[in-house]
């Protein structure tokens, strides 16, 4: 069903409101259980994920690259005045679609299947950090991810639309408790190395890897805690250029770091 709006305050359209405000989308997506995928690629790839589709906000030029996608969803249509009223911003990649999340596995669940090599990321508050990462998981043949309780949402729109859909590529759980959650991936048989930029750790292509390895990445400002790093059975590092130590570049931002890691994570996979 098309439907043509003209007004930007119309309440169909609810679901669109303020898209940068964070708080206002936390809020309104937790409440109704949804996320908003922005871009036909990666709504394409979240039906594919088995997310049902509540509706489409377009605007008339993209309604032809969108009618294979969406079936029998409804697609209100609106001009790019009343887009950008709608949700604040000029909208370059043509729609957005307000999607149904799907119920999160346990931890418990997620790592029976998850495979031998997984990341564990601790309070990672930046969402484009987040799906960065997760695009990087995909990328390089990463399992499965856990995030602590105060992890960004992956599915807030701006980490969906980061990892170009990634998000959906790559199963997660959530920890429900942060200080014993780690004991859980123990039991399951993994490995845990945290990742540290100190160089006095062991550089992460002269850890072994044999068996499940859990890779724990900590926040973009203090990195992990203290008791996450007492908790794992291994601190490493990626080792830094000698010049760039003395230059006082002491470590990579979180997102190049994970891409390194995830990649040094395929020996002995």
């Amino acid at each position: 069903m098309v439907i043509s709006v003209d007004d930007a305050a119309d309440p169909r359209l609810s679901d669109y409101v303020r898209l940068r405000d964070v708080d206002l989308r936390k809020s309104v997506e937790s409440e109704r259980g949804l996320f908003v995928a922005e871009g036909e690629k990666v709504i394409r790839r979240a039906i594919g994920a088995g997310h049902p589709v509540r509706s489409v906000l377009t605007t008339a030029k993209w309604l032809d690259a969108l009618a294979g996608v969406v079936g029998e969803a409804t697609v209100y249509v609106v001009s790019d005045r009343v887009m950008e009223g709608i949700t604040g911003f000029q909208v370059h990649r043509g729609a957005l679609a307000a999607m149904e999340r799907t119920p999160l596995p346990s931890v418990g669940e997620l790592l029976a299947d998850a495979g031998p090599r997984i990341l564990v990321l601790e309070d990672l508050v930046d969402h484009g950090n987040v799906g960065a990462i997760f695009r990087c998981a995909a990328a390089l043949g990463v399992g499965a991810i856990v995030l602590s309780p105060r992890c960004a949402d992956p599915l807030y729109r701006r980490a969906v639309k980061v990892s170009m859909g990634a998000v959906f590529a790559i199963p997660y759980a959530r920890m429900t408790d942060w200080h014993g959650g780690l004991a859980e991936l123990r039991a399951a048989g993994f490995r845990l190395l945290a990742l540290t930029p100190d160089q006095s750790a062991v550089p992460l292509d002269k850890a072994p890897l044999s068996g499940r390895v859990a890779l724990m990445l900590g926040s973009e400002g203090d990195g992990l805690s203290s008791h996450w790093l007492h908790e794992a059975d291994q601190p490493v590092c990626i080792p830094m250029s000698p010049l760039a130590m003395d230059l006082g570049v002491d470590s990579l931002n979180v997102v190049a770091a994970a891409a390194v890691a995830c990649h040094g994570l395929l020996r002995g996979a």
